[in-house]
């Protein structure tokens, strides 16, 4: 004998209204969590590396993104990620700045090269000034900022 369910519209329906209702159960499970976050998944990390190599191995991302196809990242992207961007840019600005703070004091402390003729020898001789004075001063990555500049 089969097990009886409601049709699954009707289980969609009930799972999206619940948990759009769900806001404050979420923001109160952040803020006053049962377990330290940031002490666990740094305790997790390397049950993180096997399960991505496992993912790598099987190659779990590639059939992931074929089996969505191009049409599902389209919509979630302008249908969710249009209306999420804006305020998420929002919120990381204070991040952004302090992120990308130290590297600005550096690319304001070089003295650029004359410019010269386009497509010239010296032509990068600018660009790579400032990407010496990066280096220098410990490069893009090794500020912490989350964007991994």
């Amino acid at each position: 004998m089969s097990i009886v369910t409601k049709d699954i519209s009707a289980i969609a329906a009930k799972w999206s209204q619940r948990a759009q209702a769900a806001g404050a159960d979420y923001t109160a499970g952040v803020k006053s969590p049962r377990r330290d976050w940031a002490q666990n998944t740094a305790a997790a990390s390397d049950s993180w590396g096997q399960g991505v190599q496992t993912a790598v191995a099987d190659g779990r991302f590639s059939k992931g993104v074929v089996k969505a196809g191009t049409p599902k990242w389209q919509t979630n992207a302008v249908n969710k990620g249009s209306t999420r961007y804006p305020q998420g840019v929002a919120v990381a600005q204070p991040a952004y700045q302090s992120g990308f703070g130290p590297s600005l004091q550096v690319i304001q402390g070089v003295n650029l090269p004359p410019r010269a003729p386009r497509g010239g020898r010296r032509c990068p001789g600018r660009p790579s000034s400032t990407g010496r004075a990066e280096a220098a001063a410990g490069g893009w990555r090794t500020r912490g900022s989350s964007s991994g500049r």
